[in-house]
């Protein structure tokens, strides 16, 4: 699944309007090299968040979600090719900034769909 997602705490993270992001299992995927940092904290829909982060460089790299364990979000700007990227949908809509362009073609949820 490919979002960009627009919650504050996304905004916040990615110093954008949204954060670009692909959800995947976290069984399908595998951290091959580093060691990240992370900062964890209360999101609006109320999870514990934990966000990694490169301890080198300080690029926001993935995140998980202490009450959905199985998938984890990557970050699609540390791709090695984010070209490739092509969302489906837009989250969190309702936290929308008035300024953000949204692409109409894409499906819109208000907050964050059940997993």
């Amino acid at each position: 699944m490919s979002v960009n997602c627009h919650c504050r705490d996304c905004q916040q993270a990615s110093g954008s309007a949204y954060s670009a992001d692909i959800v995947v299992p976290t069984a399908a995927w595998k951290l091959l090299s580093g060691n990240p940092k992370f900062y964890e904290k209360k999101a609006a829909s109320g999870n514990t968040v934990s966000r990694a982060f490169c301890a080198d460089c300080g690029s926001p790299l993935f995140v998980k979600e202490a009450a959905i364990p199985d998938i984890v979000t990557i970050n699609v700007g540390n791709l090695d090719d984010p070209s490739r990227y092509s969302p489906t949908g837009d989250w969190w809509v309702s936290s929308a900034q008035p300024w953000a362009h949204m692409n109409p073609d894409l499906e819109k949820f208000d907050t964050q769909p059940e997993a």
